[in-house]
């Protein structure tokens, strides 16, 4: 397994990667908007992480370059994201459509199991 996370914060990608890899998932880190499409086009990741304040691209237009992206429109995103009033929630999973919405900060086992829900999601569409 593999996931693209894009944030600018290198630690934070760093407590991610090693969260995860302890399920035997590959983190792949991106500090910015554009590196992160990027990234995910090259890498084409079973799950991404997407922080929403990001440097030059808000993490929405990502979100949306995404879901528009023919090769990744079904990928699973997790929006990961210190905006953590319940409006920001709503707006994510229910108008955006994000997969999971998880706020910062946030502890390991939040982590695994949006991650997790997020690709069992993925799974079960391409069933």
């Amino acid at each position: 397994m593999r996931a693209v996370y894009i944030e600018d914060e290198p630690d934070l990608i760093d407590l991610v990667k090693m969260i995860l890899s302890r399920k035997g998932i590959e983190v792949i880190g991106a500090v910015a908007g554009r590196e992160g499409l990027e990234t995910v086009q090259r890498e084409q990741p079973d799950v991404v992480l997407l922080d929403l304040m990001i440097p030059d691209m808000d993490g929405w237009e990502v979100y949306r370059r995404l879901r528009t992206d023919h090769a990744n429109r079904k990928t699973p995103v997790v929006v990961v994201s210190a905006l953590n009033q319940e409006i920001d929630r709503l707006v994510g999973v229910r108008l955006a459509g994000v997969d999971e919405y998880l706020t910062k900060p946030f502890n390991s086992r939040e982590l695994l199991e949006c991650v997790e829900r997020a690709i069992a999601k993925k799974q079960e569409l391409s069933n």
